[in-house]
Parts: structure tokens; sequence; C-alpha cells
């Protein structure tokens, strides 16, 4: 993709008002230089940690072994989401470098690292002979808004430009490389994100809801992100793949959107276990429903 004309203001003042096209240029630190997508990235997973923790244990379960699994899906939904973003939405640039799979740090899709944090927590709970589902919840609670914040970093860089438009929400981009204000997806899926965030965490003390909050967010987020996808820009010269008129993303959302339905018609809430703060090691009985 084209590199844009970089500055803090609107490249060009829009005939009605939108958005201005704002560039957080990266932080240079000696050698080192840390990319803004890459903080608000780590303050998303920090965020996200730190309420699995807090949430586990309002509920009255043992957080340790959410703070134990955290570094592994993180760590594996890096991989899979570098994977993604190469094997299904840019395979082409694989040409550039056999050396490409293995910087996983040169695009992510978050996707895939939902793929990734998904299949981690499979093996996870279940090496530890513990129910996800007594702590999804607790989850959802803290993926939300972790996610949220993430994609706010993909606003401040920009990397998901959408087709042309005057909606009140497009963004100014530079008009010699975008044609002008376009739907900036990062934005749109950070706020969306938020107002589950805030859904959910109304949602939390209805006992209708318990135990259900993250098919929920499964549910809702799928129809969300499968029509922001239909926004996507076409007309670029880096733009992301379709396979029958639909991205990678898009198909996952019909995978989303099954598993929320199931989960809200079978899950229920389950009482929790003794909490390892309640005595020493060795009268704690994990759970293993």
């Amino acid at each position: 993709m084209a590199k844009a004309d970089y500055g803090w203001r609107a490249i060009r003042p829009p005939e009605r008002f939108v958005i201005p096209y704002l560039y957080v240029p990266p932080l240079k630190l000696g050698p080192l230089t840390i990319e803004p997508f890459g903080i608000f990235v780590a303050m998303g997973i920090f965020l996200a940690a730190r309420l699995l923790a807090s949430q586990a244990e309002r509920e009255g379960r043992d957080p340790t072994p959410l703070l134990d699994y955290a570094p592994w899906g993180v760590g594996v939904g890096i991989v899979t989401g570098h994977l993604l973003h190469l094997f299904a939405y840019h395979p082409e640039e694989l040409s550039k470098s056999p050396f490409q799979i293995f910087k996983v740090w040169d695009g992510l899709s978050s996707f895939g690292g939902l793929i990734g944090g998904i299949l981690a927590a499979v093996v996870f709970f279940r090496v530890r002979k513990l129910r996800f589902r007594d702590y999804a919840d607790a989850f959802a609670l803290a993926v939300a808004p972790g996610w949220a914040v993430a994609r706010l970093g993909c606003f401040a860089v920009h990397d998901h430009p959408g087709a042309r438009t005057d909606f009140f929400l497009a963004v100014n981009f530079p008009e010699r490389f975008y044609g002008g204000p376009r739907h900036d997806l990062g934005l749109y899926d950070a706020a969306y994100l938020f107002a589950l965030t805030a859904l959910l965490w109304a949602l939390r003390n209805t006992p209708a809801m318990k135990g259900k909050l993250l098919p929920l967010l499964s549910l809702l987020y799928a129809f969300g992100r499968f029509f922001f996808d239909s926004l996507r820009a076409t007309d670029l010269s880096y733009v992301d793949a379709r396979y029958f008129g639909l991205t990678p993303a898009q198909y996952g959302c019909f995978a989303l959107v099954l598993f929320g339905l199931w989960g809200l018609a079978t899950w229920k809430s389950s009482a929790p276990g003794p909490r390892a703060a309640s005595g020493p090691p060795g009268n704690v009985q994990p759970q293993t429903r």
C-alpha cells in the first residue's frame, strides 16, 4: 500500500465534516522502534488479563488458571494471527521472502488471533482438567474491552481502509493515495466492541444471562463484523483477499453465529468450586466436571 503524507491534521479539508486523518508516528528509543499499533495491542492484552482475573475472583473462582493461560493464549494467538494474515488474507506476501512466515510481527489477523486463543484454551483447560465453560463469563467481560482497545491500534495506523463514502464517521484519508474520505474499519470495530462491552457489563448480574455472556458476545460480534467487512476497500493496490465474494473473517462469522446460538440454547451457569484462597493447597478441589 502506498505510504501516506503523514501529519497530525486532515490532509485536505473536505466539503463536509469528516473525522481528520491523524497519523500517530512510531516511538523511537535508540535502535528500538515501537509502533502505535503494538502499544494499543499490549494495552488491550494487559486490560483483558487483569479483567479476566478480577472477574473470576468476583465469581468466586480461582483466577490462577486464567493467569497461567494468558501467556499461552497470547503467544499462540500471535502465531495463528500471523499465519492467517499470510495464507488467507495476503498470500502474495509469501513471494517477498521465504522468511516472511517467521516475521510474526509483520501482519496480524485479529480473527486468526481469536482462533489461536481458542485452540490454546481448549488444550490448556483440558490439560488442567478444568471446564472452560465455568470461566466463560469472565472471558466475555474481559475479551470484549481488551479487543476494543487493541482495535484502536488499527485506527491509529489506519490499516483497514474501507470504501469511499460521505458517511459522517468517515475518515479523511489522503486524497493523493486514497481518494479522500473512506470508512475506517478499525474505528468502527473498536466502537462496536466498546458498545458490546457496555452491554455485557450491564447484563452480567442478570440471572437469565449467567453463563451465556460469551455466546452472546460471539453472536453479536459476528453480525457486526460481517457487516463491517462488507465495507472493506476493493479499489486500492493492497486489499484483503476474498473467496467467492467474502473475506476470511466473514466465513469465520458463520462459525461464531453457530457457536453463539448453540451456547445460548444449551449453556447454563454453574456454581463455583472452592477458591484456592479459601484454605491450604491440599484443601482445594479443582472443578473437573
